[in-house]
C-alpha cells in the first residue's frame, strides 16, 4: 500500500471549470472549451492546475489501468497484448475480439458469461463494416469486453461467483475499489454504473493523475509496472488502429496514456510526471490538443507533440483557423541569467 491513511473523498459539487481551449477562426475567437487540467512533477507535486482538479468527477475509461492493476494484484496472470486488452477501450477489430475470446478461454468461460452491454464496434470504419455485413451488436464487440473477460478470469482464479460480478458489493468490485483508493490516495466519493455496466468510481482529477503516475513509476515486476509495460508495448490493443491515444504513446517514449468518454485523458511518464485532463463538454477536438499542451508543460519535448495540435478549422475546405490551448499551458521557458 502507498499510504496507511487516505484523504477524504473529493467534494461532490458543480466543477469550477476554466477555459482550456479556444476555437480561433480568422483571428476571432469563435468558441471556448472549458475544462480542468492538472500537471504533476516527478515527485508528485502539483506543478500546474487549471479549473477544478479537486472536485469529484467520473474518470470513465481513463480509470481502466487502475482497474487492471487491481485484477493483477488479485492474481490475474495476463501479460503483453492480453493484459493491454484487459485495460482497453478497444475499437472492435478482429484482433480485439480474438484476444477477448482467448481470455475467456483461459478462464474457462464463454461469451455468454459476459455481462457488459451488447454493442457494435467503437471505431466508425469497423462499425460500418459490421453493418454492411449484417452483423448484430454483441458483448464481444463492445469496447470494454476485454476488461469484462479479465474480470471473469479474476473471479474464477479467486473462487468468486461469476453471477453478479458487476455488483459493487461483489468481492471483485470491492477489491478494485480498494486499489482505486490506494492508488489515488483518497476515498471514493460515489459509485455509479459506467456505460458498459461495470461500477464506476468517482475520484478527483488530481487523484486520477496521482494514480496513473504511481502506475508508471512503480518498480519493475510489480502489478503496476506489468500493466504499464503491457499498455506501452501494445497501445493498439488498449485502443485501436489510428486512435489518437495510441499515436501519442508511439510519439512519446515511455508514455502511458488512456482516454475516457466525456473528454477525459490521463498520461504519465516512467519518472512519475503525469497530466490529467477533463473537457467539460466532452469534446475530443479539445481533449487531444489540451493533453498534448499539458504534456509539453510537464516537460515533454514539444517537437514530439506537433501531430496532436488538433484538426484545423476549415472554411470552404481550406484551413482558416485552429484550436489554441490556454496560455497557462504554454511550456515554461527557463532563461539563463545575463
Amino acid at each position: 500500500m502507498y499510504s496507511s491513511s487516505l484523504a477524504d473523498a473529493p467534494v461532490i459539487r458543480e466543477p469550477l471549470h476554466a477555459p482550456v481551449a479556444h476555437l480561433v477562426r480568422g483571428g476571432v475567437t469563435e468558441g471556448v472549451h472549458y475544462g480542468s487540467v492538472v500537471v504533476l512533477g516527478a515527485g508528485g507535486a502539483v506543478e500546474l492546475q487549471l479549473g477544478d482538479v479537486e472536485a469529484a468527477f467520473y474518470p470513465r475509461s481513463a480509470l481502466k489501468p487502475v482497474q487492471a492493476v487491481a485484477m493483477v494484484r488479485a492474481g490475474l496472470p495476463l501479460d503483453g497484448e492480453l493484459l493491454s486488452l484487459a485495460a482497453a477501450s478497444h475499437s472492435g477489430e478482429e484482433r480485439h475480439l480474438a484476444g477477448t475470446r482467448r481470455i475467456l478461454e483461459l478462464a474457462g468461460v464463454t461469451e455468454d458469461d459476459l455481462r457488459n452491454v451488447e454493442d457494435l464496434p467503437y471505431a466508425p470504419a469497423v462499425r460500418d463494416g459490421w453493418i454492411r455485413e449484417g452483423r448484430e451488436p454483441s458483448r464481444l464487440a463492445q469496447n470494454c469486453s476485454g476488461k469484462h473477460a479479465a474480470m471473469l478470469y479474476t473471479c474464477k482464479l479467486n473462487g468468486w461467483s461469476l453471477d453478479g460480478y458487476l455488483d459493487p458489493a461483489h468481492p471483485l468490485q470491492q477489491a478494485i475499489a480498494e486499489i482505486v483508493e490506494d492508488l489515488t490516495g483518497q476515498r471514493v466519493a460515489r459509485v455509479t454504473v459506467d456505460g458498459c455496466g461495470a461500477p464506476l468510481f468517482s475520484v478527483s482529477l488530481h487523484g486520477l493523475a496521482r494514480a496513473v503516475s504511481r502506475v508508471t513509476a512503480s518498480a519493475p515486476g510489480t502489478p503496476e509496472a506489468r500493466v504499464a509495460d503491457a499498455m506501452r508495448a501494445h497501445p493498439e490493443m488498449a485502443s485501436g488502429t489510428g486512435r489518437d491515444v495510441a499515436a501519442l504513446m508511439h510519439a512519446v517514449p515511455g508514455l502511458l496514456a488512456k482516454d475516457g468518454f466525456e473528454g477525459v485523458e490521463v498520461a504519465a511518464l516512467p519518472d512519475g510526471r503525469a497530466v490529467a485532463v477533463k473537457i467539460s463538454d466532452g469534446a475530443n477536438r479539445a481533449r487531444v490538443p489540451v493533453t498534448a499542451a499539458a504534456l509539453a508543460r510537464a516537460g515533454v519535448d514539444p517537437r514530439l507533440l506537433t501531430g496532436f495540435a488538433g484538426e484545423p478549422l476549415l472554411g470552404g475546405g481550406e484551413p482558416v483557423g485552429r484550436i489554441r490551448t490556454a496560455r497557462a499551458l504554454d511550456p515554461v521557458t527557463v532563461r539563463a541569467c545575463a
